[in-house]
């Protein structure tokens, strides 16, 4: 299936945002998300796609975007980002399921890229379907009635949090898809009910999840960009406020830029 669009897959799917895909010798891009498997490599004007419907993919990459709005914008903002954005052409943020984004983000607290893909996957493993040589990512309910395996996941202490959210999606006291409409202050304070989840973490989710595209993820390497080229540094609220304020409704683009700026050439 042909999809045209304006997207760069290399640093969009290679950027961190999510953690299931994995760049092939050949150039393609192989991942999961839910429980279809996709293969996706590169053309002139958007991409070549097996493994998932057009709808389903279309919604992921957020195709409603308009890259040269949103780039225009955020590049009136700040000359810094604006060189960066030139340097890195064609990065989207991706529309991840609620219950697979949260949950993989509840891996994530103090662990690095790498760790953090080696926990999912083991998760994977553990308790999704076999789906062709991956497994989905697994329901809550699978979770659930396997927990007493959850030690082989080697989550360490992330592994009580993460079967005690999935336990509350079983039961229904929490509906990851309930999130959805809401502004992006209630979605991050609502986020924050969940054990596991500070302020980076909510913004993180309500970003690359719900499509608060304010919202703006600080974490030691975006601490130390703000400190080097902004000369701001303090508290998680007086970062975010800057942030918000600095790059305006954008902000999570303009943050995904500046998490990358050590790998951008400008």
């Amino acid at each position: 299936m042909k999809i045209r669009m304006d997207v760069a897959l290399d640093p969009t799917l290679g950027c961190g945002q999510a953690h299931r895909w994995h760049k092939a010798e050949d150039g393609s891009w192989n991942g999961v998300v839910g429980d279809r498997k996709i293969r996706l490599v590169q053309t002139d004007d958007g991409f070549e796609c097996e493994g998932a419907d057009e709808a389903m993919i279309l919604d992921y990459f957020r195709a409603e975007d308009d890259l040269d709005s949103i780039y225009a914008e955020c590049a009136s903002m700040d000359d810094y980002v604006a060189k960066l954005i030139k340097g890195c052409p064609g990065m989207r943020i991706l529309r991840q399921p609620h219950w697979e984004c949260i949950a993989t983000y509840i891996l994530a607290t103090n662990a690095n890229v790498k760790r953090i893909g080696m926990m999912i996957e083991n998760v994977c493993r553990e308790f999704g379907d076999d789906i062709g040589g991956t497994y989905s990512f697994p329901s809550p309910e699978q979770i659930v009635k396997g927990c007493d395996r959850i030690c082989n996941c080697r989550l360490g202490f992330r592994a009580d949090r993460f079967v005690e959210f999935a336990r509350k999606v079983a039961d229904g006291e929490f509906d990851p898809d309930s999130l959805e409409g809401m502004g992006y202050r209630e979605c991050v304070d609502t986020l924050l009910t969940i054990k596991g989840v500070g302020p980076k973490v909510a913004d993180c989710i309500a970003l690359f999840s719900y499509g608060h595209m304010n919202a703006f993820p600080v974490d030691a390497r975006i601490g130390n960009v703000l400190k080097d080229v902004y000369g701001v540094e303090g508290s998680y609220k007086k970062l975010s406020e800057f942030a918000e304020k600095k790059f305006g409704r954008y902000a999570g683009y303009a943050q995904e830029f500046l998490y990358h700026s050590d790998f951008i050439i400008i």
